[in-house]
């Protein structure tokens, strides 16, 4: 069950719940409105109410707005470089792993919860905490790429850093784009496009220690 899943469930106010999972329940009605309104719209007050809790609840697990949505972030932060990790070890075929990758970042954005928007939308991106966990994650996705690229054609690590960033980049501002303009071309049509251009790129590099036919 998701975060907004438990928080649909315990919206009631006066549900007892286990500490965890009326801190998820906190978390998935925080997305809600953080998503809707913006971090500097939104008010604990709404998270309270869309919650179905009184604030002195809310203000026992999170002891403010700031606290509340670098939580969420951490979560969603790490729910896509789980996601990235996946695809890259869900085949050792290359077209396959890169075709998985974007998908992954499709899956991500299109996810109904609109998470994204926290992580490549954020409204708070001056913030140093924010700023940091966003860099991050996209960091850390980057590297998850390189490792494969590097292993596979024997570029050194900062050539096949250049690739993973590029990849990655592409992937999350097309799989924007294409949700925001309601594209009517299917997801899986939309990721096989994408990887047949990105695909064309880096098959031109032979696979190290591999001979090629």
């Amino acid at each position: 069950m998701t975060a907004i899943e438990q928080t649909e469930a315990a919206r009631p106010r006066g549900t007892r719940l286990p500490r965890r999972a009326r801190r998820n329940q906190l978390l998935g009605a925080a997305q809600e409105v953080f998503v809707a309104q913006g971090y500097h719209s939104a008010a604990m007050d709404d998270i309270a109410e869309r919650a179905g809790v009184s604030k002195p609840v809310l203000y026992q697990h999170f002891p403010g707005k700031l606290e509340l949505y670098l939580a969420l972030l951490d979560q969603h932060c790490e729910s896509l470089l789980q996601a990235v990790r996946t695809a890259l070890a869900s085949t050792t075929d290359n077209k396959l792993r890169v075709e998985a990758t974007m998908d992954a970042y499709f899956a991500y954005v299109e996810d109904e919860g609109g998470a994204f928007r926290l992580v490549f939308e954020s409204d708070l991106t001056n913030e140093p905490a924010v700023r940091e966990r966003v860099d991050r994650v996209s960091l850390q996705c980057a590297e998850a790429i390189s490792d494969v690229i590097a292993g596979d054609t024997g570029l050194s690590k900062d050539e096949s850093m250049l690739l993973a960033v590029g990849l990655g980049g592409v992937s999350q501002v097309v799989a924007r784009y294409w949700l925001s303009s309601q594209s009517s071309i299917p997801r899986d049509t939309a990721v096989q496009l994408l990887t047949s251009l990105a695909w064309r790129g880096i098959a031109g590099f032979p696979l190290h220690g591999v001979e090629q036919h």
